[in-house]
């Protein structure tokens, strides 16, 4: 917008090759990790007014710790354009609290939060079938995954289950401690389904940023993402050591643009409303990713 305070200036324009992020202001700790996920959400519900949400590891990881709790944050971010919910828990206690927590939520209209109990893994596949998601609908999944847990296949199906613009992934690859975990698993099935492949020795003694960007790389290249970008999520304890990368998997070009606003703000407060609207419309009429705000998602 010409000649008026742009709260996206500080984003690079979209581009076919990689995009260099700066550093952000502040860190985003491990116990903020929810946040990073709930702002971008906020941000992009407001321009397609609508979305179906899917956590594949769903309950709370920090026991009284609920401002840590993406579930939590997710269903209750505000406006509530998120429309279809999909909390998924293998643990007993935690499709308990996620019982719970769909229980305290108000009603809205045409909203829908189903808590699957089971692995995941096993049931993405008939999760998405009976889900209804179409090439019309903005879907995201988080895998907050306990190092192991999300298998690659799990990605394959989700990657797979739209013809037109993917389910976009929020994947978190526990960078500070996977050496350690992998050396400690006595099954190595465990690690071959998660990797994906049988050359998963290849990860050990690798540099976390560099164990990340192949991350990356097979999700553009297997997966068919068009970006794939690692977000450093840090320990406050461990004088600042990154425990995980966030990677984000999306088709859409201004997806990468978003989250790295996201990236910086998830510990502000938030932006005026009205203004941030006019702002993202803008970026996605300049993104050339061929929709409008409204428009088929």
């Amino acid at each position: 917008m010409k000649g008026q305070f742009n709260l996206f200036a500080d984003l690079p324009p979209p581009a076919d090759k990689p995009i260099k992020f700066k550093p952000a202001e502040r860190p985003i700790w491990t116990e903020n990790k929810a946040k990073l996920i709930e702002r971008y959400l906020f941000y992009f519900v407001l321009i397609t007014k609508h979305g179906a949400y899917i956590d594949g590891f769903a309950g709370p990881q920090y026991e009284g710790k609920n401002d840590a709790w993406a579930a939590k944050l997710v269903l209750e971010s505000k406006p509530a354009f998120l429309r279809n919910f999909w909390l998924c828990e293998l643990d007993p206690k935690g499709i308990v609290k996620l019982q719970e927590l769909r229980a305290a939520q108000p009603k809205v209209r045409n909203r829908t939060i189903e808590v699957v109990p089971g692995d995941f893994n096993t049931n993405v596949a008939g999760l998405l079938k009976t889900s209804n998601i179409d090439d019309n609908t903005a879907t995201f999944c988080l895998l907050d995954q306990r190092t192991f847990e999300c298998e690659w296949q799990t990605l394959v199906t989700l990657s797979r289950h739209r013809a037109d613009y993917k389910i976009e992934l929020f994947y978190f690859l526990a960078t500070g401690w996977l050496d350690r975990s992998m050396a400690g698993v006595k099954d190595k099935a465990i690690l071959e389904r998660w990797w994906g492949r049988g050359d998963y020795e290849k990860l050990r003694g690798m540099h976390s940023r560099e164990r990340m960007q192949l991350f990356c790389d097979r999700m553009k290249s297997e997966l068919g993402y068009k970006h794939a970008y690692g977000w450093e999520i840090y320990s406050r304890e461990v004088k600042g050591r990154v425990m995980y990368h966030m990677i984000h998997a999306t088709d859409h070009d201004e997806g990468p643009r978003i989250m790295n606003r996201a990236y910086r703000n998830a510990l502000k407060d938030r932006e005026s409303l009205k203004r941030l609207q006019k702002d993202l419309q803008e970026i996605w009429g300049n993104t050339g990713s061929g929709e409008k705000p409204t428009g088929k998602r």
